[in-house]
């Protein structure tokens, strides 16, 4: 059921992702990507080499994670930026929970230091699932972003590995 994204994902990920882009202030892009934008997005991570994984039970994407590099300078070569999306029809059944928990192991398993999960908030469901995982709440940034008519602030979570 977890299992390692392909470019060949990239259909499912873009329609996973795009009510999120469309109808919600989580993630702060404005415009969906499309699924070749997401297929380049995917290749990106895996080239670093970082893990991108998703959940398909019975053969069809419902969530994804992955993580990116935190910053580009080499003194934060071990730590990591991470995201999940789970499929809004499948929110709840624990995708999110079992494939965060893998993305987080592969992380430590190659040797990764750190995890940061940025949050745009409110978001008790993305908060709460941070927390159960380890991570604990260490930035708080007021009115950084601006969707859906209004300004918006954003949290950190960070877990040491």
């Amino acid at each position: 059921m977890l299992r390692p994204a392909t470019t060949d994902d990239a259909f499912e990920i873009a329609r996973i992702y795009e009510p999120y882009v469309r109808e919600t202030a989580i993630t702060f892009e404005e415009v969906p990507p499309t699924p070749f934008e997401v297929a380049g997005r995917i290749a990106r991570v895996l080239a670093t080499p970082l893990p991108y994984l998703v959940a398909a039970p019975e053969g069809q994407v419902v969530a994804y994670a992955y993580a990116t590099r935190w910053h580009e300078r080499a003194a934060y070569r071990h730590s990591v930026e991470t995201s999940i999306y789970v499929d809004r029809d499948h929110l709840g059944n624990g995708f999110g929970t079992r494939l965060y928990s893998a993305l987080l192991d592969r992380l430590k398993e190659q040797g990764l230091h750190t995890a940061i999960g940025g949050i745009a908030l409110p978001n008790a469901a993305s908060v709460a699932l941070h927390e159960a995982l380890g991570f604990r709440k260490v930035a708080h940034y007021e009115q950084v972003g601006f969707k859906q008519g209004g300004w918006l602030d954003v949290g950190y979570w960070q877990k040491v590995l």
